[in-house]
């Protein structure tokens, strides 16, 4: 019989400085079904413990400052979940968990489903 792993600690999601996600009265906030789903996949993969939280807020401070470093806020429109994908995918592939080009696919392929696609109507 094996030994199931101890479960990974609740994590506790920044409420302020570069890594804090976007909320409004104190709740997050998704400009798009695609960033919830893409929050919701990531806690799960911390939940299931195929990836550390510390190591993915690392990465995606990383990768908002490399956004804030080469582009324009004036001109261009930020978009928090982007980098929350560029680092999730940076962590995955060099986790060996999932190629990034597999994760891309299959957020094209989630992306594509029609609206209400799984709900019985």
């Amino acid at each position: 019989m094996t030994q199931a792993q101890p479960a990974a600690p609740p994590v506790q999601l920044p409420t302020q400085g570069q890594s804090a996600p976007p909320r409004a009265n104190g709740e997050l906030v998704f400009e798009a079904p695609w960033e919830g789903r893409l929050f919701g996949m990531t806690m799960v993969l911390v939940e299931s413990q195929a990836l550390q939280w510390p190591e993915f807020q690392r990465e995606l401070v990383a990768r908002i400052g490399l956004w804030e470093d080469t582009h324009d806020f004036e001109s261009e429109e930020y978009s928090y979940y982007s980098c929350w994908l560029e680092a999730l995918e940076v962590v995955l592939d060099r986790r060996a968990l999932v190629e990034s080009s597999q994760l891309g696919r299959k957020l094209d392929e989630l992306a594509a489903r029609p609206h209400g696609h799984d709900h019985d109507h």
